[in-house]
């Protein structure tokens, strides 16, 4: 500062001094020696501010340069001693240089001068950029780390700053590990299975369930609520919640070890509210999970999300209700809807098989005998049951079938659709039939799957049931005198109930003998309805070819094909029952491509549940049958995905 004053002060004396003399120089008369004076005056005074003006910046650049020193020493000072961690990385995000708190807090005494940034927080810089959520664990203590780069493209370093956000995350994992969830327990059929049980042996048997739901809170800090016999209400935290998913809800199989008569098992349902924000929306959530674990044939935990649902367990059968109290009241309610409503349209699911269709004419002609116009809305031409339709037409009841146009265009704002052998949308003969009809009933008995048709007035699901056709003969029992069917509708639902219990050997229980029973006294005739099971020579060629071709893994029968004949509609579910009968399989699939479209059918013995395959790869069915469609794919590509659902399935036990 006193160099650059005294330059200033140099400089002024000589302007003034320069002005007095050309003050001085005005006195003179003679103009020309004026002029060479001036001349002179003005020459040295220039040759005077060059030097000065030299003298100074040369003052100035030694100035600036010792305080660029000065600036450039106190940023890499403050920066070795900033509050955070911090570290610069080259062009190819190699550590250059760290901090001293990055030295104490991350790496300690290691040298971490030549490491990738990807070697410390598991990314580039490059993805840092912009990105102001990224934590990172060090030494049990977390930071954000925080990326930037200097505006001259011509520099190409970069900063990561750490900032310790340790206490942020700690308070944000105990908020939500002590969030708490709502679990709802329901006792499977509690009524029934005690209801010939001995006292003394009941007694032993509740002692058993309350020692087991005590063993089930006791690692916990939550509560446990009986509000009935079968029913209990729990509330626990998300940390003890995680250890049930962890363990796969456990406690259904140590229910399972609880036996009654010596041959039953206890079992239970559990819905779980899981991610919701208050009590009231969590209870709400497990009561959809319950009902969705019913609906699937118990014995199993739902979790419900606003994303859907998790399943775990299922493994059992479903247990057959005694009771047919239910059925009795929906029979009520679907004769005075139907009596209430115009025209009935009754539809069953895409390529309708024998249980599909035969449910649908049944119930048809259950309806028309009450005097209700009633039609079974399918395609005939992609039918699996053209045997049973021609079997109808030649006995003189082929009006009662149109097609879903047809349907469509005879529609009215009164009409109802019943649905049957289905409860999903996706799977209906037609869908835009299903979307036109403002009045929908829903009749199924495959297990409950997430996208259900969840706008029908009455909504009849029974899991434990072998088939449609059982169920509908159930049904027309309680119609009242009123209603009767002729025996080759009795026939139609006996074909039915034959197909889906395999000959009534699988899923065949009390009440599907009881309902094969009154189609008997209707006048069904068995011989027919076994010749409604006969196959072309075609389709019989197709099921041995699958046959040959199929190839075990992990106790599985796989058999598939390139053929896409027409005939592996029905040739493929008979090839996978019979490929049950070798010795060591205990479940089998089936591929094939048909229209386009990859086709699964999945059959097992009861050991497998080929229900929770199926739905890994998108489909759906029973515990013992079950199928899926797979689109924009090939057959190998399929038996890959299946291979894969097995193996999932087998880990998950």
């Amino acid at each position: 500062m006193k160099m650059r004053s005294g330059a200033l002060y140099q400089a002024f004396v000589f302007i003034a001094g320069l002005c007095g003399f050309v003050s001085v120089l005005n006195n003179f008369n003679s103009e020309k020696a004026f002029s060479w004076i001036l001349l002179a005056v003005l020459t040295a005074s220039s040759l005077g501010v060059i030097i000065l003006t030299f003298i100074y910046g040369r003052n100035l650049k030694k100035y600036v340069t010792k305080m660029d020193k000065d600036i450039a020493t106190t940023e890499r000072e403050t920066l070795y001693h900033y509050p955070s961690p911090a570290v610069i990385v080259d062009e190819h995000d190699v550590v250059i240089w760290y901090n001293r708190l990055f030295e104490e807090r991350l790496v300690g005494n290691d040298k971490a001068y030549g490491l990738h940034i990807r070697d410390l927080i598991g990314t580039s810089v490059k993805n840092l950029i912009g990105d102001s959520n990224r934590i990172i664990c060090f030494s049990e203590k977390y930071y954000r780390v925080l990326a930037t780069r200097p505006h001259d493209d011509n520099i190409n370093l970069a900063m990561v700053s750490f900032e310790d956000v340790t206490d942020y995350v700690l308070l944000q994992n105990e908020t939500r590990l002590s969030a708490k969830t709502v679990m709802i327990i329901m006792i499977d059929n509690y009524d029934d299975m005690l209801s010939n049980v001995k006292e003394s042996n009941k007694a032993h048997i509740l002692v058993q369930l309350e020692q087991l739901f005590e063993n089930f809170m006791a690692n916990t800090n939550g509560i446990i609520n009986k509000v009935s016999n079968d029913k209990f209400i729990v509330v626990i935290e998300e940390r003890h919640l995680a250890k049930l998913i962890e363990s796969r809800f456990d406690i259904l199989d140590k229910a399972r070890q609880i036996m009654v008569n010596d041959r039953l098992s206890v079992t239970l349902s559990i819905g779980v509210g899981h991610g919701s924000k208050t009590l009231s929306e969590s209870y709400q959530f497990a009561k959809q999970a319950l009902d969705m674990c019913l609906g699937r044939g118990g014995d199993q935990a739902a979790l419900k999300t606003d994303m859907g649902f998790e399943f775990f367990g299922g493994v059992s059968k479903g247990i057959e209700k005694q009771t047919k109290v239910k059925t009795r009241i929906i029979a009520t309610a679907l004769k005075e809807l139907a009596s209430a409503s115009g025209d009935v349209f009754i539809m069953g699911h895409r390529y309708g098989d024998l249980d599909s269709v035969g449910s649908s004419i049944g119930l048809c002609g259950a309806l028309r005998s009450m005097g209700k116009k009633a039609y079974v809305a399918l395609n005939s031409e992609k039918s699996l049951a053209k045997t049973l339709l021609d079997y109808v037409a030649s006995r003189n009841l082929n009006d009662i079938v149109v097609t879903p146009e047809e349907a469509n265009s005879m529609l009215t704002e009164n009409s109802l659709l019943i649905i049957v052998d289905t409860h999903n949308p996706d799977f209906l003969d037609s869908p835009e039939l299903y979307k036109s009809c403002k009045s929908v009933v829903v009749i199924d008995h495959h297990r409950k799957m997430v996208n259900y048709i969840d706008n029908a007035v009455i909504f009849f699901h029974e899991p434990f049931a072998s088939s449609a056709s059982e169920m509908v003969s159930e049904l027309i029992q309680y119609f009242g005198e009123s209603c009767s069917i002729s025996s080759t509708e009795a026939e139609a639902l006996l074909s039915g109930i034959m197909l889906d219990t395999k000959n009534f050997v699988m899923r065949a229980g009390v009440r599907t003998f009881e309902a094969a029973a009154y189609l008997r006294k209707l006048g069904a005739d068995t011989v027919a309805v076994k010749e409604l099971f006969s196959n072309s020579i075609e389709t019989y060629q197709e099921k041995s070819l699958l046959i040959e071709s199929a190839e075990i893994f992990h106790s599985c029968a796989i058999a598939s094909t390139v053929s896409q004949a027409q005939e592996l509609r029905i040739a493929a579910p008979q090839a996978a029952d019979e490929l049950l009968g070798i010795i060591g399989v205990k479940a089998s699939f089936v591929i094939y491509k048909v229209d386009g479209v990859v086709n699964v059918s999945a059959r097992s013995m009861g050991v497998f549940n080929v229900q929770l395959i199926m739905e890994a790869i998108g489909g759906g069915g029973h515990q013992t049958m079950a199928g899926a469609q797979l689109y924009n794919t090939t057959v190998e590509e399929g038996k890959i995905a299946v291979k894969k659902a097995i193996e999932d399935f087998l880990i998950k036990g």
